[in-house]
């Protein structure tokens, strides 16, 4: 009886730490989110759920391709997903429906084709970066409210855990 005793108590504690670690790490370090219209498209789809590692700009500076997490400039109690183009000291222009950074065409496997205005050339200065949404005709991006202050970042894409066919790793 006290052997059946202790093994439920041990049990119990395992169960407790697990919830535990795994609240800390759900409002710690990951953040889920929800895609909410088709500007992600065609790699994020509305309805789909993202979980986000809010640590990642903390520990490192986002890099080109990075599917990023923000407050909206404009208003900050909305939140926007969207990819990084160009960092710090990288120059940016859209033309011909292309990326050129820093005079160089950039390979976009990701991006839904259509047609999309010019931009720029612009320098990104210290402290920014420029950001797309992989649908560019439906993106309300950098090409609209300006370069994102790196401050308004609020995590790093990481996978899309639902619904479950669309399971991935960015």
């Amino acid at each position: 009886m006290e052997l059946k005793r202790s093994k439920t108590k041990w049990v119990l504690g395992i169960i407790g730490a697990m919830l535990v670690i795994g609240g800390l790490l759900r409002w710690g370090v990951f953040q889920p989110y929800l895609i909410p219209s088709p500007s992600m498209e065609p790699g994020m789809v509305p309805g789909d759920r993202i979980l986000v590692n809010r640590l990642a700009y903390r520990l490192w500076a986002p890099t080109r391709g990075d599917v990023v997490v923000f407050a909206f400039p404009k208003d900050t109690k909305r939140t926007f997903v969207k990819r990084v183009i160009a960092a710090e000291g990288e120059k940016v222009e859209l033309r011909d429906n292309q990326v050129f950074v820093n005079g160089s065409v950039i390979q976009e496997p990701y991006v839904k084709q259509g047609d999309y205005p010019p931009y720029g050339p612009e320098v990104v200065p210290v402290g920014k970066v420029f950001v797309l949404g992989d649908n560019r005709r439906e993106s309300e991006d950098s090409r609209e409210w300006g370069l994102l202050p790196k401050s308004y970042l609020l995590g790093k894409a990481w996978l899309v855990y639902y619904p479950f066919q669309r399971f991935r790793f960015f």
